[in-house]
């Protein structure tokens, strides 16, 4: 018999900072922006953050900057990674309904990995993250707040962490922004 855990957890990890001055590079299609050295900075704290939190996997984005934070994070937490494609940020051409289409599958698919395996991190990007808050049952206020504080409307900064973790038990999940990178702190 196979055991699983009572409680689902999953880390949303924004990648950490890219070359936002390549505006010659479309940022919503492969390879997107690479990170900058600050950026490689960040990835590399992100690691130690990830150090002792007991991941078992990490999933990132085809985009070079989630890629490339994966890696670092993967190098410094010893943290294996896999590709997800539809990790990837939210295309210019897609609407709410294609998004959820090819997004929510795959956060299912790692829910239920996570309640065989363990904790799971995915290094995505912040449209995706804030529509993941929002169907994970985070209030639009709090949202909104969040948008407010962060580069570009983002619910977190680069290589910023949320925390969304379920007991199987229970209705609704908790939400924490657990990470800011340069601060060196567990928020929660």
């Amino acid at each position: 018999m196979i055991k699983s855990f009572d409680t689902r957890i999953i880390y949303l990890i924004r990648h950490a900072t890219p070359d936002w001055a390549r505006t010659d590079i479309p940022y919503d299609i492969p390879p997107g922006p690479p990170l900058t050295l600050h950026g490689e900075v960040e990835a590399s704290q992100l690691g130690e953050f990830f150090k002792h939190k007991g991941l078992k996997k990490l999933y990132h984005s085809p985009l070079e900057r989630a890629k490339h934070t994966a890696e670092i994070i993967s190098r410094v937490a010893a943290i294996s990674i896999e590709e997800e494609v539809d990790l990837a940020e939210w295309r210019n051409n897609e609407d709410v309904h294609q998004f959820a289409g090819r997004f929510l599958p795959v956060w299912n698919r790692l829910v239920n990995e996570s309640a065989f395996q363990g904790p799971i991190g995915l290094v995505t990007h912040g449209g995706p993250v804030r529509f993941m808050l929002h169907e994970l049952g985070l209030s639009t206020e709090l949202i909104k707040t969040y948008l407010k504080q962060f580069d570009q409307f983002n619910p977190l900064p680069p290589a910023g962490v949320w925390l969304a973790e379920k007991n199987r038990r229970a209705d609704q999940w908790n939400l924490d922004l657990v990470y800011v990178p340069n601060t060196n702190q567990n928020l929660s």
